[in-house]
Formats: structure tokens, C-alpha cells, sequence
């Protein structure tokens, strides 16, 4: 029998925590339970958990802070974060994605969709899955892309990339020429079909283009196909 997968949801709403909480044992996810952003660093410290649902605003230290904390630290680098963030906050969903969370989601949201969701993140980062990834090495002028060690260097120089920059990159590096379309780019490398927010991988492209490009503003790996999506050359 498979172990449970454990979700740790971070939110300082009670009813959405309860909320949270019935659905996914619902579903058959463990759960973990915190109210503030210093408790969920310390439960995810003795505890493990396979994916992290954090609401952006938080009392005391907010989630762009636990965030920040999660992704720099080398035991939690690789743990899914999904960001939970209240309509109009524009800026703080890009933010949190340029920062290394996976996804996000508005409230208020769908049950339906948040479980989807919460199971493509799951499925995209098991192990089995990871364990698929192939070993070959895509090599684009200076650009060097281990796909096994999940290294990349540009001009002899090492690239830090956030999971998904990195799978975006693979991707379309693995198929060069090829225009994807957001929604194409939604459904792989996130796992779920378009369901009108695209935004997700306009700034994942933007971070690419920042850490790779001398210009950013004319990319000479990942163009952009004007009303279609992008392609890498």
C-alpha cells in the first residue's frame, strides 16, 4: 500500500484551514496544520511534507518570508509550494513565482481545482517521476543543460534555476524550433490543462530570460511567438 502523501497548509484563516483539511483527507492526503508562518517552518522541520499550500498574507512573518526561508534552505529546496493569495494581489503572485513557488492559486478558489492542482504539483515532483528524467546533456552554444544532475552553466558560469525555470528550459531545449503555447506549457510542465490564468508561465519565461540573456529584452535562446507562445532557437 502507498505511503499517504502529506500536505502542510500554512493560513491563518481558521475556516480555511478546516476547509483545506476535510477536503484533503477527503482525498487521502495527510495533513499538517499552522496558523502562522513561524510555525510552519518548524512543523516542516520535524515533520515531513510532500507539498506546501502557503497563504501569502500572513501575521508576523508573511509567506514571501517562509518562502524565501523554504527555498534557500537545502532540505526543503525541492518541496512544492503552492502560494494562496487574495484577489487584486497582482504583484505578490509574480513575485512569489520569481521567488520559486510552483503555482498559485486566488481566492477564493474551487475545491475541484485546488485538488487538481495539489495533484499535478504531487505527480510532477515524485520520485518515480524524477527518476524517468533522462540523463542526456543538450549542449546550445555556450549554453550547457545537464538534465540528470539538473545543472545548468552559460558561458562557462553556473545558472541557479528554480524547478520549474529548469523544466521549462528542458523542454523546450529538448524540441528547439517548436512553438509551445502557454496552455501546452501549462499542461507539461505543471501538469494541468489551461483554465484561463497563463501568467505562470510569462514569468517563469522573464526569469529564464534574466538569468540567461546579456538582453533580456532580445533573447537569443527563448523567443517569443507573438500571439502563440514561445520557442526556443
Amino acid at each position: 500500500m502507498p505511503e499517504k502523501q502529506t500536505i502542510l497548509v500554512i493560513d491563518d484563516e481558521a475556516h480555511i484551514l478546516e476547509l483545506l483539511e476535510y477536503n484533503l483527507v477527503k482525498n487521502g492526503y495527510g495533513v499538517l496544520r499552522a496558523d502562522t508562518g513561524e510555525m510552519g517552518l518548524e512543523l516542516l522541520k520535524c515533520r515531513k511534507a510532500d507539498l506546501v499550500l502557503l497563504d501569502y498574507m500572513l501575521p508576523g512573518m508573511d509567506g514571501m518570508e517562509v518562502l524565501r526561508r523554504i527555498r534557500t534552505d537545502p532540505e526543503f529546496i525541492s518541496v512544492p509550494v503552492m502560494m494562496l493569495t487574495a484577489k487584486g494581489e497582482e504583484t505578490d503572485k509574480v513575485l512569489g513565482l520569481e521567488m520559486g513557488a510552483d503555482d498559485y492559486l486566488t481566492k477564493p478558489f474551487g475545491i475541484r481545482e485546488l485538488l487538481a492542482r495539489v495533484k499535478a504539483l504531487l505527480r510532477r515532483s515524485a520520485p518515480e517521476q524524477k527518476g524517468r528524467q533522462t540523463e542526456e546533456i543538450l549542449r546550445i552554444g555556450s549554453l550547457v543543460i545537464d538534465c540528470g544532475a539538473r545543472e545548468v552553466t552559460c558561458d562557462g558560469e553556473t545558472v541557479e534555476l528554480s524547478r520549474k525555470e529548469f523544466d521549462l528550459l528542458a523542454l523546450t531545449a529538448r524540441h528547439r524550433n517548436r512553438v509551445f503555447t502557454r496552455e501546452q506549457l501549462l499542461e507539461q510542465i505543471w501538469g494541468y490543462e489551461y483554465s484561463g490564468e497563463t501568467r505562470t508561465v510569462d514569468v517563469h519565461v522573464r526569469g529564464l530570460r534574466r538569468k540567461l540573456e546579456p538582453d533580456p529584452e532580445h533573447p537569443r535562446y527563448l523567443r517569443t511567438v507573438r500571439g502563440v507562445g514561445y520557442k526556443f532557437v
